[in-house]
């Protein structure tokens, strides 16, 4: 997981959780997320270590049950994640006890194909075991879709998602649309705003296209991300 898509997540988990999983969002207690060590585990066969990104902490709505979301944020793609995932699973839960809630967030630009979400162990009429994970794959997501969420994750996730070459100044106006009506304090507005310039990035052709998308903004729109971006600087 890199440093940028750590702290967007630290800093708006509970809005990651209610844009990409809503079922579990109803009955997860927001003012209860506890972000925990990182837990570092070591593949004895094959002499690597491997940090969880991401492990955090929440109570059940109305009881006085917990249970832990482990993320994992690869930057490419891994033949034996879903094995991997399942190991990550087993040692958390063995550790702690309650019950983990494994989501796989992929954030890379390729390979487009769907990264699988389950590892199975089988035999000839038998299955041992088959463990389930949540799979969001941002490069197989559209942006048009999030364009009008109300909800920082979105906002800043769609400078990752499947953009066509020509939408991406477009992307990026509307990105900076979207962060100017979430009225969000001036230090996580900054964090979306460099998470955005990070990873979309323009060309100089594309960023006279991208000024003249800014110029077909509503005069108030143009006014509060102009405000907003010159706090920055």
């Amino acid at each position: 997981m890199t440093a940028s898509s750590k702290e967007l997540l630290t800093a708006f988990f509970a809005e990651f959780i209610a844009l990409f999983l809503p079922d579990a969002f109803v009955y997860l207690d927001a003012s209860t997320l506890k972000f925990l060590d990182k837990e570092l585990f070591t593949d004895v066969t094959a002499g690597d270590k491997y940090e969880v990104d991401l492990l955090v902490k929440a109570r059940f709505q109305a009881q006085d049950a917990f249970f832990l979301v482990h993320v994992e944020n690869p930057s490419t793609a891994h033949a034996d994640f879903p094995r991997r995932m399942f190991t990550y699973f087993a040692r958390l839960h063995e550790k702690y006890n309650p019950p983990v809630y494994p989501v796989a967030l992929f954030s890379f630009d390729a390979p487009l194909c769907a990264e699988p979400d389950r590892y199975r162990v089988a035999f000839p009429g038998r299955s041992v075991l088959q463990f389930e994970c949540v799979v969001i794959q941002l490069n197989r997501l559209s942006w048009r879709t999030f364009v009008t969420t109300p909800n920082p994750v979105a906002c800043a996730l769609m400078a990752k998602m499947r953009i066509a070459r020509k939408d991406r100044p477009k992307v990026r106006k509307e990105c900076f649309r979207l962060l100017g009506t979430l009225k969000l304090d001036p230090a996580r507005s900054k964090l979306i705003g460099g998470f955005i310039e990070t990873y979309l990035q323009l060309n100089a052709e594309e960023m006279k296209q991208y000024e003249r998308e800014m110029a077909t903004l509503s005069p108030e729109e143009k006014e509060i991300t102009m405000v907003l971006m010159s706090s920055w600087e």
